[in-house]
């Protein structure tokens, strides 16, 4: 489930000003510029080896600062920077910094989750929510199944508290890219469905329709461990 996008709450005369201001002071992000791999503010997303060629909707995911170089975590304690694991940039969705939350101090929260926000972490600007999420993440074990590139994103997200929820996780962090990420292009596209067609066809013809049971399986039991993890024992992907 994506998290509602409502943001604003009852915060005082003084502070809203504030808020206002800092909103104003946004500078504008450069272009989005795929052969230079730059995509400001975006959440970024390029299918993985093996595991993408058995269930293509699987992938590394990463974010990136507001000039553009991309940060993910891929390995314990290392969170990349301006160095896109496991290939180019196949899917991004560009995200709005004004539905971000940047308080200058404790009642100058624009969400409704001020003291959640608080003790969790804030930020002043886009890119200083994403270094401190560096910083905590390259401090960390790298696990595909417990504490992956989703997690890092999440964490992110949440200390933006972006579209007023600090509830982001690896589920919604995927469907987000999934379901509105764009195609950088027609090759990108290619590059994530064909190693899927041309290992089911051939495992169907060797293997027979078994094959395509055997994937579908696969899909599910790893859609079932996260839904698992993320919404009935929370403590497993604590990272």
């Amino acid at each position: 489930m994506i998290p509602s996008t409502r943001g604003g709450m009852d915060i005082k005369t003084g502070s809203i000003d504030e808020t206002m201001s800092m909103q104003d002071e946004l500078w504008p992000l450069g272009d989005i510029d795929p052969k230079k791999s730059r995509f400001p503010c975006c959440l970024v997303w390029t299918p993985l080896p093996v595991v993408s060629w058995l269930a293509p909707f699987i992938g590394h995911v990463g974010i990136c600062r507001e000039d553009g170089s991309i940060l993910d975590f891929s390995g314990s304690n290392l969170v990349n920077v301006d160095n896109f694991a496991f290939g180019a940039v196949a899917r991004y969705l560009q995200l709005d910094r004004r539905q971000c939350c940047f308080p200058p101090n404790l009642s100058g929260h624009t969400c409704k989750q001020r003291y959640k926000h608080h003790e969790y972490g804030t930020a002043i600007s886009w890119d200083d929510a994403l270094l401190s999420s560096t910083h905590r993440y390259e401090h960390k074990s790298y696990n595909l199944f417990t504490c992956n590139c989703h997690s890092f994103v999440a964490n992110c997200l949440n200390r933006l508290c972006y579209g007023g929820s600090m509830s982001w996780n690896v589920l919604n962090v995927a469907a987000l890219v999934l379901w509105k990420g764009q195609w950088v292009d027609a090759m990108s596209v290619l590059r994530s469905f064909l190693p899927f067609l041309v290992v089911l066809c051939i495992g169907v013809y060797m293997v027979g329709w078994p094959l395509i049971v055997g994937q579908l399986s696969f899909a599910l039991m790893l859609f079932t461990w996260f839904v698992f993890a993320t919404y009935f024992s929370k403590d497993i992907l604590e990272c």
